[in-house]
């Protein structure tokens, strides 16, 4: 795998769900974050459909918090929620929309998002939402760019996004080396507490990370890594 560039400034992340993010990505942040870099976070929605047994609205609030904490802890400042609705995104024009309008009022050099492939690395069915919303994030780099698309927005056009970066991806060509920032993306994803407690299944964060973070640093060289696709703008 060949090391993300890292010779930019402004990054903007864009998932699906609070807690996607933490799963490997936000340790690449808490790297960034800390060399001076300033990363922003978009999430379509506020996983309310997460917690079986607990009113959605009760939810999204608590899962609002978790985000707002886990991003802190990795150096975000600025988290913001579009209220689409979990478990409910459509692949469309409505969707690209919403975020060509993110990408355009933030104006990155870098996206991050999720995987939006069929399975994950090393089996298993991805999630819908995962998979409209990384699709989407590609092509609202595009819209966003372009100026005859969207034009109700207001927006001045943004051709500044040099290349867009999708976390747990079966087809990840590049990584990051995130040695000495491990423990911070532990943490961010220990955030998501209230979450995990509802889920049922004993969770262990450190064990999950590290089990991605410590292979792929043995592949590249590094004590720790976390893979990345990227696809150039």
């Amino acid at each position: 795998m060949e090391a993300v560039p890292e010779d930019w400034d402004r990054a903007l992340a864009i998932v699906a769900h609070p807690d996607d993010l933490e799963y490997g990505g936000s340790t690449a942040v808490a790297k960034w974050t800390a060399q001076g870099k300033t990363v922003t976070e978009v999430l379509a929605t506020r996983g309310e459909a997460g917690i079986d047994g607990m009113d959605p609205e009760e939810v999204a609030r608590v899962r609002t918090l978790e985000q707002i904490e886990a991003a802190r802890i990795v150096g975000v400042d600025t988290v913001e929620f579009l209220d689409l609705q979990d478990g409910m995104l459509e692949y469309g024009l409505p969707l690209r929309r919403v975020l060509a309008a993110a990408i355009r009022r933030h104006r990155p050099e870098v996206v991050i998002s999720v995987n939006f492939r069929e399975s994950f690395p090393g089996g298993g069915f991805n999630m819908a939402d995962h998979r409209v919303l990384g699709l989407a994030v590609a092509d609202a780099i595009r819209d966003a760019a372009n100026r005859w698309v969207f034009r109700d927005l207001d927006l001045e056009p943004w051709q500044g996004v040099r290349f867009a970066l999708f976390g747990g991806s079966p087809q990840a060509g590049h990584y990051v080396d995130v040695t000495g920032h491990l423990q911070t993306g532990i943490e961010s994803l220990l955030a998501h507490q209230v979450y995990f407690s509802n889920l049922g299944a004993d969770f262990d964060a450190a064990a999950f990370l590290t089990g991605t973070a410590e292979p792929a640093g043995r592949d590249v060289g590094v004590r720790h890594a976390i893979p990345f696709e990227l696809i150039e703008s």
